[in-house]
């Protein structure tokens, strides 16, 4: 028997005791998947600008951020929703060539009863007390003075006469998102406007301009970040992170290896959600589709969609991940919510879609906005992110195995005789450790039909380099319980 020292030299001399510490055969598979949250930050945060920075509390973020900020907003729901994970913040600052989002409530009349007006502004409710006889012009200066003194608000008020103008807190086209909605809860919720008195609303618009991702990319490095969340889905934007996760020379490339996956969410009626779906082909991004009068704003709905899943696919990245809660998250009004048809047809277009359910919004289905082949033929084979974070667990989980186990080994023929622990492998001492990890893998709920892997798995020497083994490893992975479809087939009497 060959005992493989790394360090003890053949030749010593001295005597008598000595040890040297060996951890490959000790290791297990553990990774670290953290999330990368990239947002707007106001001139008020003290955090640098397209530098990444580990955050742990909402009270960091707004330090960091600014005080109803893009991206503390966005921490504060990845939070409710990943309470354990690790959060990194991109901060960006805002577009230098940008407009910011104006919208305006106009009031008319004089209240004939006391009351409370309830506005819900970007998914958060600011209720104003109005008195019976006060007309519109001191309902609009109230209503301002509440605005303003709600500090996580993404937009300020200021007041003339009798109409409230709201300006988003930074430039670009994301402030057109913020919703303005009166009554949100209805009577059910005790949300009536005070008699006398009329609110017309006018959406926020004008907003023009999203940052550009360049250096943010660039300081990401080669630092892992599987879930990178993201509120631009401007083409620009999205291309961005395309290039920079593609499988070529990016993330997802051989010289790489560090892997990812983007989650962002877009707000429309189907006919536009679907053209930008049908316009888009990357197996890397997950866009969900927010329902028009959705209060939510893509930027806390794309932090809520990232973090549930990001949960569900750290726990198992091969269960589906359907049904999963996105806590506070508001959903559309009954009546204004996608219908089954409607959902049908974003997903048949690459965009990811959600259902209210159980008192809840929650996780339809993920898919990925790839749709086609190099030859613009449909191709489902990167339909759903579990897939891609199925890849990423199996890649790892190979990587540890082998550079654990191999890390300072010789490399000869099938058939070489050598001793009983020397630190030599060959290409059939490789395959066989390959299906003992696939068959690890399988018992795990991560693949499955190990005999038909192994059947299909190639290990071998090359001819131009003896120095390497090249394999082809074709996995099986395990499949999703997605459709469970029934023929209730009757009978008035057996």
């Amino acid at each position: 028997m060959t005992v493989p020292f790394n360090n003890i030299p053949q030749n010593l001399r001295v005597p008598l005791f000595y040890a040297e510490m060996d951890n490959s055969a000790a290791g297990y598979f553990q990774v670290s998947q953290r999330a990368l949250l990239v947002g707007q930050k106001l001139a008020a945060g003290t955090g640098i600008a397209n530098k990444p920075v580990i955050v742990a509390s909402e009270s960091n973020a707004i330090a960091l951020c600014g005080r109803g900020s893009m991206l503390a907003r966005m921490f504060n729901f990845y939070r409710a929703n990943d309470l354990l994970g690790e959060i990194w913040l991109m901060p960006l600052d805002e577009p230098p060539a940008g407009v910011v989002a104006t919208g305006t409530i106009a009031f008319a009349g004089t209240a004939t009863a006391a009351g409370t007006l309830s506005l819900w502004i970007a998914g958060q409710r600011v209720q104003t007390a109005v008195a019976s006889g006060d007309a519109s012009t001191a309902v609009a200066t109230a209503v301002a003075a509440a605005v303003n003194a709600a500090l996580d608000l993404p937009v300020t008020a200021s007041v003339a006469t009798s109409t409230v103008t709201l300006t988003c807190r930074w430039k670009g086209d994301t402030g057109n998102d913020i919703t303005i909605i009166s009554n949100y809860r209805g009577a059910a919720g005790n949300e009536i406007t005070p008699a006398g008195i009329t609110p017309t609303i006018t959406a926020m618009a004008s907003g023009t301009g999203a940052p550009v991702l360049t250096t943010a990319i660039a300081a990401m490095g080669d630092d892992e970040y599987d879930f990178v969340v993201m509120p631009f889905t401007d083409t620009t934007s999205l291309d961005a992170l395309k290039t920079e996760m593609n499988d070529t020379a990016g993330r997802w490339s051989y010289a790489r290896q560090v892997y990812g996956h983007v989650y962002s969410a877009k707000r429309g009626i189907l006919s536009a959600l679907t053209t930008f779906g049908g316009a888009r082909n990357d197996q890397h991004a997950t866009v969900a589709a927010i329902e028009a009068n959705v209060p939510t704003p893509c930027w806390e709905y794309a932090a809520a969609y990232g973090a549930r899943n990001a949960v569900y696919i750290k726990a198992d990245p091969a269960r589906p991940t359907q049904t999963g809660e996105l806590t506070n998250v508001l959903p559309a009004l009954a009546g204004q919510r996608f219908t089954l048809t409607e959902r049908q047809s974003l997903l048949n277009y690459g965009v990811a879609t959600s259902y209210f359910g159980g008192g809840a919004v929650r996780i339809e289905r993920a898919v990925t906005t790839y749709q086609k082949n190099t030859w613009g033929q449909s191709d489902p084979s990167y339909l759903d992110s579990e897939t891609l974070h199925t890849s990423t667990y199996v890649l790892r989980y190979l990587r540890q195995r082998i550079t654990s186990k191999y890390a300072r080994h010789k490399l000869a023929n099938d058939g070489t005789r050598f001793g009983e622990g020397s630190a030599i492998v060959t290409p059939s001492i490789v395959k066989g450790e390959l299906i003992a990890a696939y068959r690890d893998l399988e018992e795990n709920g991560i693949v499955e039909n190990a005999n038909a892997f192994k059947a299909a798995l190639i290990v071998e020497r090359p001819t131009t380099d003896p120095n390497r083994l090249d394999v082809l490893f074709a996995p099986d992975y395990i499949n999703q319980l997605r459709i469970f479809a029934v023929l209730a087939q009757f009978r008035l009497q057996f």
